[in-house]
This record gives C-alpha cells, structure tokens and sequence, in this order.
C-alpha cells in the first residue's frame, strides 16, 4: 500500500492541530504572567523579561528562558497547522464529502475553523508582547485592529451557526437525534467563547474609556451567546448519551467542558479588572478566589466523567497509543491545556492575591507542579498526535463523525 497521511481524509476537526498548540502558547506565558513583575502593566511586555533576566535569580532566568522557547516553538505550530488547514479545508469545500458533511449533525465541526482563528489572534498579540519592543507604547492603536478581527471572526461564527440552525430548526428530520450522543455540538459554543475572550482583553489593559466599554459589551455578548448554546447543546446531547451511550470516536468532547469554563472564566476575569480599573466597581479578592474554585470544580467533575467513559471505552488503547486515528483525538489538547491554564489563574489570582499562599512558597510550587505536569503531558500528546496524524503510514484514518 501506497504510504499517506492519516491527515489525507480531511475533517474540519484538524483545525483543533492549531488550537493546541495556540493553548500550549498561553500554558508557556502563563511563567512570565505570573513569575515575573510588571509594574504598571497588567501583562508582561519585552522589557520585564529584560529587566527580569537582568536581576532575577538563575531559577527565574531559566523559568523564562523556558517560556520563551515554548511560545516561540508553539506559536510556530500554532500558525503552521492554521494554514494547513486553511488550505486542505479550501480544498475540501469542493469536494463531495462537503455536501455530505453539510447535510449532517457534523455540519458544526466546521466551527472548528473561527475557533483556530480566534486562538491565533490571540496567540499572536502574546507573541507581540514577548518579542516586540516597545510593543506597550502603541499598544493603544492595536486594541481596536484586535477587536475589528475578532469581529469578522464573530460574524463568520455566527453565520456557520445560522446555516446549521437553519437548516435542522426549518426541516424535521434531519437532526440525528441517536448521533447527538457526545458534546460534539458545543463546539460552536467554544467558539463563541474563544471570540468573547479576545474581545475581553481591551477590558483589561486599555485605558480608553470608549475602548474598554466597546470591550465589555461585545465580549459579554459573544460570552453570553457561548453559555447559551452550550446549555442547551450540553442539555440535548446528555439525553441522547443517556439513551444510546456515547459515541466512541466523539468521546474526547465529554472534556470540552473543562477548556470552555477556562476561557469564558479568563473572558470574566479580564471584564472584572477593566470594571475596577475604567469604572470603579470593585470585586474582594476572597471573591475572586471562590469564582474561580467554582470554576475548578465545574471542570474537575467533567473531567471525571470524560476520563471514565474514555476509559471504560478503551479509546486511549485504540486512538492515541494504538493504530487507529481519528481527527477528534485533538480535542483531548485543549482540556489538559485549560485544566493548567485554570491551575495557574486559581493559585496565583485566587490563593496568592487572597493571601492564604505565599508566592513561590511551598505549597505554591507543589500546586503549581500539577499545572505543570499537565502541561508537559499535552506537549507530549501533542508531539504523538501530530506523528499519527501528518506522518506518512499506511494506516487509514477511522472516518469522522
């Protein structure tokens, strides 16, 4: 047999190659977020990890020099699997898998596409302030380019959703009710959040009155919109799990809970800080602090259940470590990638802002461990994956849904 690529038989759910490794980028800022001072600036620019080289200790040294290997490396992939897709889904709108896929529940994983452009603009404004100097400076200019992007990236969204809804809310019947068996449709929900979250980031760092009220209200609709469909799809798709089980190869969207609280929980965070910076409203820091263990515990009981029909289903055997590929296995990134990126937030805005943990003391690093461990884990999943699925075989991909 004629070697070829698992990637060969396309499905929308590749783009979720790109959102990954546009996770991992944030996981990789997470280190400079959080480990290294910025006075006067909510997120770390050039210049703080400059003056942190500078005078910090050799365990800080190496901490960013970590950092700024993993963002450059997984930015790289970030955009290289982006325009893959782009590319192959380009192609593969011609094709009659399309029309078929059009005609099907798995219409929403095209979904997937808005969401991998979302994450890149996201990922690039970090590449931005880790790489440019005096990016700050001019910072002011770009927050609305960044909020036009995300807007067309919306609207795209949307119209996707509209063309779906449209089509099974007109006409009887041609819903699957017994394929609705996972959380396969919330991706247009992650998607939705994942633009919320860009519109969120001007909230937190603009100082433009007009700027950080456009910020908030966009993201809150965009937010609010995700939390909508979401419910009901969660809703939907529970019923039909409880009647025919889960279906095996859209298992790993039982987790896609975990990365959708993460965003829609920083989407929050950042809103938070642009309302007590702009206007003066003011949320305590034990607030905070039991927000985002709400938040910790919607995504620990989710991902029990994920991990025990994954299990019981024996799909790491047959999809990860064993010979079958399948395009969905790309969404078990990003909840191992949110659950660090949530660990990070939790301890750091949560336990060290609250004052019940010292920074850098030793429970810090031992939680701290754990996000890092998780990390660590998804990178490795993410290099096995990308071998599966864009290496040359003779195995044939399992089709997608």
């Amino acid at each position: 047999m004629q070697p070829k690529r698992a990637a060969d038989s396309y499905s929308p759910l590749y783009f979720l190659a790109s959102v990954g490794a546009g996770g991992l980028n944030v996981t990789f800022f997470m280190y400079l977020m959080f480990w290294v001072k910025h006075p006067g600036k909510p997120v770390p620019t050039f210049e703080d990890l400059v003056a942190a080289w500078g005078t910090g200790s050799t365990a800080l040294q190496a901490g960013i020099a970590v950092a700024v290997i993993g963002i450059a490396a997984m930015a790289f992939l970030n955009l290289k699997y982006l325009v893959w897709n782009l590319k192959a889904f380009s192609t593969f709108r011609k094709t009659d898998a399309f029309a078929k896929l059009k005609a099907s529940n798995a219409e929403t994983t095209i979904l997937a596409m808005p969401l991998a452009l979302a994450m890149a603009v996201n990922g690039l404004f970090i590449v931005g302030l880790v790489f440019v100097p005096g990016l700050w400076s001019i910072v002011e200019y770009l927050f609305p380019a960044a909020m036009i992007a995300f807007f067309l990236i919306g609207v795209q969204a949307l119209m996707y959703i509209g063309d779906f809804l449209g089509r099974v809310l007109t006409k009887g019947g041609v819903f699957d009710v017994t394929a609705h068996n996972s959380f396969a449709q919330l991706l247009p929900a992650f998607a939705l959040s994942m633009v919320a979250v860009g519109f969120s980031a001007p909230a937190a760092m603009s100082g433009n009155g007009v700027v950080v009220a456009t910020s908030l209200v966009l993201s809150t609709f965009f937010g609010t919109a995700s939390i909508i469909y979401g419910a009901v799809a969660l809703v939907t798709a529970f019923n039909s799990m409880l009647h025919y089980g889960t279906a095996k190869e859209s298992a790993p969207t039982l987790l896609i809970i975990i990365p959708l609280v993460t965003v829609l929980g920083i989407m929050f965070l950042r809103q938070f800080h642009g309302l007590h910076t702009t206007f003066d409203a003011h949320m305590a820091a034990g607030e905070t602090l039991v927000f985002l263990a709400r938040l910790l515990t919607i995504q620990v009981v989710f991902l029990g259940l994920g991990l025990t029909v994954l299990a019981r289903q024996g799909y790491w055997k047959d999809f990860v470590f064993g010979n079958g590929t399948s395009p969905g296995s790309y969404a078990l990134v990003c909840p191992g990638v949110a659950l660090s990126v949530m660990l990070h937030f939790f301890i750091n805005k949560g336990l060290v802002a609250s004052g019940v943990m010292d920074k850098f003391s030793l429970g810090f690093w031992a939680l701290s461990t754990v996000a890092l461990v998780l990390q660590f884990a998804m990178i490795a999943l993410v290099l096995r994956l990308n071998r599966q699925h864009f290496g040359l075989t003779v195995a044939t991909a399992v089709p997608a849904e």
